[in-house]
């Protein structure tokens, strides 16, 4: 195992009716404003419970932050706080409108210009506190320091990093309005999460690999049961905390970690508008399988440890979990081939051609280059 520091200090409440513990959270005289996506969190009652629990209190309210958050609408998010002197930040919504809103609060207070902090950490200065209340299990921005930003005028799609949050409200039944088609993707982010810090090199950690294949094995057992009742409690309560505990940093301690498929995947996003979970379904399969001979004994460990693999050679083992993720994600509804989404080689090259251009390379071996890159897209047309 790696030495490690680690530190998570976002207060997590869990639960049904946890929406109005929000005074006990945010201090009484801090100049608030509430972000917001598209207007869900009114059809759903987040947004009445919200004004009921902060009753009394003044605050100034920010709609319409898309999913992949842009940073043109950030802008405007950022002049308003800084009119208003806003010194609080409260994101309701899912994992979107929270990422928006740490960019918001890195903003407010400091003069450079929001998508070069996305670029430059080093801008990085105060950066306002935040709370946030879930509606949508998926990235655990929630409890990390983590945010993805779009950029529409340069066609990019970056991570950034400020730092957490100080709490988060996550009550499992505002997320029974959710369509399907969010929890498939949601569902589908959590699980690449946990194969990102997971599918590296064997016998790095007896405990991070149990702890990440419980996370793994409870989103397998877990999602049947949502699709076949969605106000099954129990079962979203479990799929909420999964989304937590997969990108919180607990099962990342002391191992070695990919995130290639992640990096791929944000620019299919970026160049085609695809959700971000769906283009996480068509990348990893294929990212396994090129590189399945660096990942080959952890492949057999998660194949009989999460898929009841058992039979076969090594390769064979390793096909064979490689084939059930892909029959995992299908179940969610989700595809797993750029062709089904008409995704053509222009595209291809063009993701090809940025990852050649700032010489990026990706993995828990820092080996994938932009000719492994161009492989594994390949094979996800195949």
């Amino acid at each position: 195992m790696k030495n490690f520091t680690f530190q998570n200090t976002t207060k997590l409440i869990f639960g049904r009716g946890t929406i109005a513990k929000l005074p006990q959270e945010i201090p009484a005289g801090a100049k608030l404003m509430v972000t917001f996506g598209g207007g869900s969190v009114k059809k759903n009652g987040v947004y009445d419970q919200m004004t009921q629990a902060l009753a009394g209190r003044e605050f100034i309210e920010f709609w319409g932050i898309e999913p992949n958050p842009r940073v043109e609408t950030l802008r405007r998010a950022i002049n308003l706080g800084k009119e208003q002197g806003v010194d609080y930040l409260l994101a309701v919504g899912g994992g979107s409108v929270a990422d928006a809103t740490k960019l918001i609060a890195s903003s407010i207070r400091n003069a450079a210009d929001p998508w070069d902090i996305v670029l430059n950490g080093n801008l990085l200065g105060e950066m306002l506190p935040m709370g946030t209340v879930m509606t949508l299990p998926a990235t655990g921005s929630e409890m990390n320091s983590g945010a993805v930003i779009s950029n529409d005028a340069t066609g990019e799609k970056f991570a950034f990093y400020s730092q957490n949050p100080q709490f988060s409200i996550l009550d499992p039944e505002t997320t029974f309005s959710l369509p399907d088609e969010q929890i498939a993707y949601g569902i589908c982010d959590t699980f690449v999460h946990v194969m990102e810090q997971y599918m590296t090199t064997a016998g790095q950690s007896p405990l991070m690999d149990r702890w990440a294949e419980g996370v793994l094995l409870t989103l397998i057992e877990t999602a049947p049961k949502i699709h076949a009742n969605k106000h099954d409690y129990n079962a979203m309560a479990d799929y909420m905390l999964a989304a937590t505990m997969g990108l919180n940093g607990f099962i990342a301690l002391g191992v070695s970690q990919d995130w290639a498929t992640h990096m791929i995947g944000h620019e299919l996003t970026a160049l085609e508008g695809i959700s971000h979970g769906q283009t996480l379904a068509i990348i990893l399969p294929a990212l396994l399988q090129v590189m399945k001979a660096q990942k080959l004994d952890k492949l057999v460990q998660y194949g009989e440890r999460v898929w009841g693999i058992v039979d076969g050679t090594k390769a064979e083992r390793a096909d064979f979990a490689i084939a059930r993720t892909e029959e995992f994600f299908r179940s969610l509804g989700l595809a797993t081939r750029l062709c089904e989404l008409n995704v053509g080689s222009e595209t291809i090259d063009e993701i090809v051609h940025r990852f050649t251009t700032r010489g990026t390379v990706l993995g828990e071996g820092r080996n994938i280059d932009a000719k492994k890159v161009a492989e594994i897209l390949r094979l996800c047309r195949a």
